[in-house]
């Protein structure tokens, strides 16, 4: 009876948040968003969409409208459309607070015209990360869910029918990740007034290097980003950084990877004055810049 209980939820709850998943059009290729407002903004994922395209999307009731893409964030795979519709209903995200590893996991998402869910459990929870393309992701929540086709662009929810993310499968390959609503209110707010998400630019190529041991204890540190190239007009340029020359910090935050460097240059430091401290022929010395605003990817 405790099953048949536990199974009727269950049911209830992807009835419930498959009223906020959408059908998004691409060709043939099955693809979900998630609504984030009435007034039509609905997040997909980035990958599946092009930036001056329009897509079709295929509402819970039925209906077929038109959206455009308002931007996108290869950082964190996000895209934020503007369907040609109203009175949609926003996803009821919530926070992680209370997720435990073990948890119940739903994958709720829409490849064609009806509502598909897969159930698991919350496999790890983690902290802030940064993607391979530079985005930040306030949390990590992975899930053991199977990836099967229309998956990425639903939502993850628990089994009280709480949104814990945006499902992705790109970010993390072969990974059912959520991608937390923090994550999301920040991206979409962002899209929504700039088209983007500003993230910071020295102009520099570089790949980490080991440091001497006098220096990793005079520094405390055990490595720094050795300069490969130096991008032509960028702010590195204009500070003189030069090849050769290793990054150690950024405004007294250590640089050890280009993951560091990456949590250096938030979208927050675009177009403020920093101070790079770096080697030069074993010897330190501080440059002075103002951080560039990359582009693209």
């Amino acid at each position: 009876m405790q099953l048949m209980e536990l199974s009727r939820e269950l049911s209830g709850v992807v009835e419930a948040v498959g009223r906020s998943v959408v059908r998004v059009e691409r060709g043939g290729r099955p693809v979900s968003g998630s609504v984030v407002s009435s007034e039509g903004h609905v997040v997909a994922i980035s990958h599946t969409v092009d930036r001056d395209e329009e897509v079709e999307l295929g509402l819970p009731d039925g209906r077929g409208v038109r959206a455009r893409v308002l931007g996108r964030d290869p950082g964190t795979d996000l895209a934020l459309l503007q369907a040609e519709a109203t009175g949609l209903q926003p996803a009821p995200f919530a926070g992680l607070e209370g997720v435990g590893v073990g948890a119940l996991a739903l994958g709720v998402y829409r490849p064609g015209r009806t509502t598909r869910a897969t159930l698991g459990i919350v496999a790890a929870l983690g902290d802030s990360w940064r993607t391979r393309y530079g985005g930040r992701v306030d949390r990590y929540l992975e899930a053991s869910l199977p990836l099967a086709p229309g998956f990425s662009g639903g939502l993850l929810a628990d089994a009280s029918g709480r949104a814990l993310g945006v499902s992705s499968s790109g970010l993390l390959r072969g990974v059912a990740l959520g991608i937390p609503a923090a994550t999301v209110t920040r991206v979409v707010d962002s899209l929504r007034e700039h088209g983007r998400v500003k993230r910071g630019f020295l102009g520099i190529a570089s790949q980490p290097v080991a440091l001497p041991e006098p220096l990793q204890a005079s520094l405390g540190q055990p490595a720094g980003l050795l300069v490969m190239r130096v991008v032509p007009g960028s702010a590195a340029q204009a500070a003189g950084v030069l090849l050769g020359d290793v990054v150690v910090s950024v405004d007294g935050h250590s640089v050890a990877s280009p993951v560091d460097l990456l949590s250096a240059l938030d979208e927050e430091r675009v177009g403020q004055r920093s101070r790079l401290r770096l080697l030069r022929g074993g010897e330190a010395l501080e440059l002075e810049l103002t951080i560039g605003e990359r582009e693209g990817r």
